[in-house]
């Protein structure tokens, strides 16, 4: 047991967090379709640490970085994050390593973590960059575009290549993109989310309702991988499927063919719709800065210069792709003068810390030059996650998002089209409602 975990006392002298209000089926409905205000109306109601009756339990959101730390450094064995994660079982699999908890993720993290590092980075870089500007041509200049869909155009190329390793063209490229786009857009809707939280992601009724979207895309994975286990250059190859191949646990073990799907489904899940929506929210705020789309112009043309990076970390201080993290209550542990039991799930929230005003002045204010001489604090700034848990895919998804704003930037300067644009939900993330409308101004 952790330093910080302690035995709960008897009920009557427990202290736990303030719950919100409101009936279960609400609290579910807002969590679930990104009405954010939920967690502004609680915070400012009942303080940095509230609670909410959600399904199978009640949810603890914290917004003091102090207590953001003392989650992210408990024992995993206290603390698990993938029976936090169980909402993605059904779509993502139980091999996923977003779903695998204490020894068995550190295997299939160990796995994992040569694909997003180093020279594979390098090179994977390299095929970001001359996708984004094929699709960037494509753009007709002077009309309206979307920002999403451009971008979740560039990610699914990268999957295909870069993830994949598919040709660029072709029967099985076309099949696995179309499986692809289908399945991300199928479980895109809020009320498929809200539908799983009440019935449980490992229930007949769920479990049914994903089988017709999931078929294509696992029959297409299933072949690609039987076809590339019978290749004999794989350890020449830089896609992250040969890599995975190649890839032995310290007892010499390899990954199965369902290990392999399900963390594929992860980082086609993980890496194209949150990357889009990251890359649309940064668009549609920076448009509307003054001067802001004309100096990411300048500096993506002359290649100097660190805007396109300041960008990327404020829209994902302001708008993050992922409101919250969650992790699963394993033993009784004491957070921030609160007990909790068993079976509680505690919800450092991004969307709160990201607003502190006391850590970011002018909150609200979507601000890149706050970032210029400024490392974002690991409990301050955590749109991946934080501790043994981070997104293993962070630099590769900060590097999309650069090459992809320096892509359409070098292009021309952008221009907002309509109103700023409210947030709605698609799957797990918090997008924007119109996709991030822009367009040229030359």
């Amino acid at each position: 047991m952790s330093a910080s975990a302690t035995v709960s006392p008897p009920a009557a002298a427990r202290r736990v967090p303030p719950m919100v209000d409101e009936s279960m089926v609400s609290q579910i409905w807002k969590v679930s379709t990104a009405k954010n205000e939920i967690f502004d109306q609680a915070r400012a109601t009942y303080g940095d640490t509230f609670g909410l009756n959600l399904a199978r339990g009640k949810w603890y959101y914290f917004a003091d970085p102090d207590d953001v730390k003392q989650v992210f450094t408990a024992k995993p064995t206290i603390l698990h994050a993938g029976k936090g994660n169980e909402i993605l079982a059904t779509a993502l699999g139980e091999h996923s390593v977003l779903l695998l908890d204490e020894g068995e993720h550190m295997r299939q993290r160990k796995l994992l973590l040569p694909s997003f590092h180093g020279e594979k980075l390098d090179e994977q870089t390299g095929a970001m960059e001359r996708i984004s500007e094929e699709v960037v041509a494509r753009i007709p200049k002077g009309e309206t575009f979307e920002v999403r869909a451009m971008s979740q155009e560039i990610a699914l190329e990268v999957i295909l290549e870069v993830v994949l390793g598919t040709a660029s063209t072709g029967k099985q490229h076309d099949q696995l993109g179309t499986a692809t786009r289908d399945l991300l857009e199928w479980i895109s809707k809020g009320y498929r989310l809200f539908l799983s939280s009440v019935f449980g992601p490992r229930s007949r009724p769920i479990k049914r309702m994903y089988k017709p979207a999931l078929a294509p895309i696992d029959q297409g994975l299933y072949e690609l991988i039987a076809e590339r286990r019978q290749a004999t250059d794989l350890e020449s190859r830089s896609d992250i499927l040969s890599m995975l191949l190649l890839a032995e646990d310290e007892d010499g073990k390899p990954m199965t063919d369902v290990e392999i799907r399900d963390e594929l489904v992860t980082l086609i899940v993980a890496g194209h719709e949150t990357t889009a929506t990251a890359l649309a929210w940064a668009m549609e705020r920076l448009v509307r800065v003054p001067g802001g789309a004309e100096r990411l112009h300048d500096e993506a043309v002359s290649g100097e210069g660190d805007y396109s990076r300041w960008v990327a970390q404020e829209a994902l201080r302001l708008r993050p792709v992922l409101d919250f993290v969650l992790r699963r209550v394993m033993e009784p542990i004491e957070i921030g003068g609160f007990q909790f039991d068993e079976g509680d799930v505690l919800a450092p929230s991004i969307y709160l810390v990201h607003r502190r005003e006391d850590i970011y002045p002018d909150p609200l204010a979507f601000k890149p030059e706050r970032w210029d001489g400024v490392k974002p604090g690991t409990y301050t700034w955590f749109p991946f996650g934080g501790g043994v848990r981070r997104c293993i895919g962070m630099q590769f998804a900060m590097a999309e998002m650069e090459i992809v704003m320096n892509a359409v930037a070098r292009a021309g300067i952008l221009l907002p089209v309509g109103p700023e644009e409210a947030t709605i939900s698609r799957f797990i993330t918090s997008s924007p409602k119109r996709g991030g409308q822009v367009r040229f101004a030359f």
